[in-house]
């Protein structure tokens, strides 16, 4: 625990001040951390969100990277987002590591028995980024043991087919990951899976905070499917953890994840949690 002290001093600035500094907001969407679903953003809401990541990997320094997102509805079809990501590493620096521009497009509006959605991304971070929204190619444990540099940029496309269905209350995800350095990397692979159901479906006859209508469980599985030249499991990074969601009534959400890695290349266990508020119609509120 001592080593996560100077983590700890920077939790405030890298993730709770910027929540609170909105106004009553409603509440979140998504139930997974690295899967999505077919869930889009309502046209004109905002959702402001800090998803963080915290590990100590072998042979290195306990680190804490939070990627700060503003995730906008502009049509009932395509919901974009914005990323701004920063790191903290025990005995190194806290470094501000890029932004990500992601959208995400419905081609077909009513609800089908498997809902596609059609992702584009494009990233402009740093070796030092530490967020780890998506595992891809060989990302292992290694790339976490250098020092923070961010001397070398990493400008990068990413494409995903997401699948999701929902039945019975339950919602099941699968994410098809391709991404592409703008340096000359070749195509590097990666999935995610996701399967997650809320405690209640009817809704209590009185509000409260701690009623099972507000929480969901899952779980997630997500890693590395190598590259276009060596295409597979070979040293890949693969990680698994349940997943629980509290939707507070007008008030954030709040998620936790515990996630276990499960083979050499991987880390050992990462904590995941999220806080999100969303704001309704926000570009109207403005204007009023």
């Amino acid at each position: 625990m001592p080593s996560f002290l100077p983590i700890a001093r920077s939790l405030p600035l890298l993730v709770v001040v910027p929540i609170f500094l909105l106004p009553a907001p409603l509440r979140a969407q998504e139930n997974y951390f690295v899967t999505y679903s077919h869930e889009l953003e309502e046209p004109g809401n905002l959702e402001i969100e800090a998803k963080s990541i915290t590990g100590a990997p072998k042979g290195g320094n306990p680190f804490l990277a939070t990627a700060l997102e503003f995730e906008y509805g502009v049509k009932t079809w395509w919901t974009t987002e914005l990323y701004l990501d920063a790191q903290t590493t025990a005995a190194e620096s806290t470094v501000f590591t890029g932004f990500r521009w992601e959208n995400r497009v419905r081609p077909l509006l009513r609800e089908h028995w498997i809902n596609p959605i059609l992702y584009f991304e494009f990233e402009d971070i740093n070796a030092a980024d530490k967020a780890l929204l998506e595992v891809v190619g060989h990302d292992t444990r290694s790339d976490f043991l250098g020092r923070n540099d961010r001397s070398e940029k990493e400008r990068e496309l990413e494409f995903k087919l997401i699948l999701s269905s929902n039945f019975q209350g339950w919602n099941v995800s699968e994410n098809i990951v391709a991404e592409k350095n703008l340096a000359g990397d070749p195509w590097e692979f990666g999935y995610a899976l996701g399967a997650s159901r809320a405690l209640a479906l009817a809704a209590s006859a009185t509000p409260c905070t701690f009623c099972r209508e507000n929480f969901a469980l899952g779980a997630e599985m997500y890693g590395g499917l190598g590259d276009r030249h060596s295409f597979g499991l070979h040293d890949t990074s693969h990680y698994l953890g349940p997943v629980v969601t509290w939707n507070l009534p007008r008030g954030p959400s709040v998620r936790l994840s515990p996630n276990f890695g499960l083979n050499d290349n991987s880390h050992g266990f990462l904590f995941r949690f999220m806080i999100s508020y969303e704001i309704d119609q926000f570009v109207s509120k403005l204007k009023k």
